[in-house]
C-alpha cells in the first residue's frame, strides 16, 4: 500500500456518511462528514430510505449529489 493509499485509509476511519433520497429533487443523496460532526447530520432534511435498486437507478441517471457535513 502506497503512502496516499494509507492516508486515506486512515482518514476513513474518521469519516461518518448516510446515503439517502431526496424526494422534493428526486436525486440519491450522499451525506460525509467528520465523525466530530455527527450532530450536524441530524439538523438535516431527512432522506428516505434507498433500495439498492433505487440506488443504481439513480446512479445511471447521473442523479447523485454529494455534500460535505462541515
Amino acid at each position: 500500500m502506497d503512502e496516499r493509499s494509507a492516508k486515506l485509509l486512515e482518514l476513513g476511519q474518521h469519516l461518518v456518511w448516510r446515503i439517502g433520497k431526496d424526494e422534493r429533487e428526486g436525486v440519491l443523496v450522499v451525506r460525509v462528514g467528520l465523525a466530530s460532526r455527527t450532530a450536524k447530520f441530524a439538523q438535516l432534511p431527512r432522506l428516505a430510505p434507498a433500495t439498492d435498486a433505487e440506488i443504481e437507478a439513480l446512479k445511471k441517471a447521473g442523479k447523485v449529489k454529494v455534500e460535505w457535513v462541515d
